[in-house]
């Protein structure tokens, strides 16, 4: 599917970044995996490499407007082409407003919304140049329906949400493709370590009974990047199991 072309993913360290990557480099594409974590980068491209595919780290801060325009211009040199970007890279710091820090306001709209800013904006004049390029952004249902405890993150998905389809009209014109998908609630070593009951809890709410994996996050990723959904841009994927419709 992806076969001579080159796919970057920022927070590819851990989680559903680290599946997105390898699911990129099962599918042929050369990956380059990005994210603060360097230790953990490495134990990503040891699976990548395990395959037989080229992977090349990059130590990224995303919220350094500066260094991401250097990276990426790294990485169209010594790739040729940039054909995927996936901005996975995000956090939280979840809390009441009334108790919420400026800090960890501030910390999560840098990361999760300047970050997708950043690198869509650095990606953005190597894809003009080839007339061609597929960007992803990570969004999340919290962006869609929100939720307490939660409103730095959901402000920073729901303006994930925005960009996306204010960006996708800006870079239609010379074939370049902007989507997003709107994960709910995937498996994770959080996930792993709930009680019994907040898992029961957290399963009421959706309809088909299951959390979601990252490798199922992974493949609608994919497919948004690929020449299968060569006619969809500005798009919102829910990967949710129903929990918004």
């Amino acid at each position: 599917m992806f076969e001579g072309k080159t796919a970057i993913i920022t927070g590819a360290a851990r989680g559903i970044g680290q599946a997105i990557a390898l699911d990129f480099a099962r599918k042929g594409a050369d990956v380059v995996i990005c994210d603060l974590q360097e230790e953990w980068l490495e134990e990503t491209a040891k699976e990548i490499k395990a395959d037989g595919k080229k992977v090349i780290c990059k130590e990224l801060d995303v919220t350094d407007h500066d260094a991401t325009q250097t990276v990426f211009q790294e990485i169209a040199a010594e790739c040729g082409s940039i054909d995927v970007l996936v901005n996975n890279a995000g956090i939280t710091r979840d809390g009441l407003l009334l108790r919420m820090s400026e800090a960890d306001w501030d910390a999560v709209i840098t990361v999760n919304l300047k970050g997708t800013f950043n690198c869509t904006k650095a990606v953005s004049r190597t894809m003009m140049k080839q007339r061609s390029g597929a960007i992803v952004n990570i969004a999340s249902i919290i962006g869609l329906m929100g939720n307490a405890g939660q409103a730095n993150y959901g402000a920073s998905k729901a303006g994930v949400i925005a960009f996306t389809k204010s960006v996708a009209k800006e870079l239609a014109s010379r074939s370049i493709r902007v989507n997003a998908v709107a994960p709910g609630f995937i498996t994770s070593k959080m996930t792993d370590a709930l009680s019994e009951d907040v898992r029961e809890s957290m399963l009421k709410a959706i309809p088909l009974k299951q959390f979601g994996s990252p490798e199922q996050v992974a493949h609608v990723v994919s497919f948004l990047a690929s020449q299968e959904a060569a006619y969809i841009t500005g798009e919102v994927i829910n990967i949710s199991g129903g929990m918004v419709m």
